[in-house]
């Protein structure tokens, strides 16, 4: 029996190294795809690979049994789909650890317990933002405008320069420039005459 591992993350900001740390030592080929589990087998070709490669006997492995799905019925479906290809899967941590070769309860309970957490990180994310607007801070990245660059953008298009000129100059982004050239023109409307 071989060991065929893969590795998902949603976003390309996130890390694979944790994934990989686990799975490389004890799996024959790592398959790695970045890009959201709510999709079918069929729109994940990672997935879809592991499985091209996978010979009978072998097993498809995961750090988690969140990889293979981030929520309860993709993650189902996706088990669902496997298990019916006769692919067994090895799960390394969390309460669904073992190897599976059908649908159980651990299985299902793990995939709602990871759709439970990540529902309730969300939700204390935007408890938090909403805690500190409340108290007049802002989450996000820091503007990219100050007061300086304002002036300036403001200068150069009454000026009668394009935006792309401008952003050219500023080395900002075209769609930078038109929100603070946007933001004037609104603020000049609504200024008393």
């Amino acid at each position: 029996m071989t060991l065929v591992g893969l590795v998902r993350i949603s976003t390309s900001k996130q890390e694979t190294a944790r994934q990989h740390d686990a799975l490389d030592p004890i799996c024959e080929r790592v398959f790695e795809e970045k890009l959201s589990g709510k999709l079918a087998v069929a729109d994940r070709p990672a997935l879809t690979a592991a499985i091209d490669y996978l010979r009978t006997g072998d097993m498809l492995t995961v750090q988690e049994v969140d990889r293979l799905g981030r929520n309860l019925l993709e993650g189902l479906i996706v088990l669902t789909d496997l298990f019916s290809r006769g692919i067994a899967v090895k799960v390394l941590d969390g309460i669904a650890a073992g190897e599976h070769t059908e649908r159980s309860l651990i299985l299902d309970l793990a995939l709602a317990l990871a759709e439970d957490r990540r529902r309730d990180i969300a939700r204390k994310t935007r408890n938090g933002l909403d805690a500190a607007r409340s108290r007049g801070r802002t989450g996000g990245r820091p503007r990219v405008v100050d007061a300086d660059k304002r002036r300036i953008i403001i200068a150069r298009h009454l000026d009668g320069e394009s935006i792309r000129i401008i952003a050219t100059a500023t080395k900002l982004s075209i769609g930078t420039v038109h929100a603070v050239v946007t933001d004037y023109h609104g603020a000049a409307e609504h200024e008393p005459s």
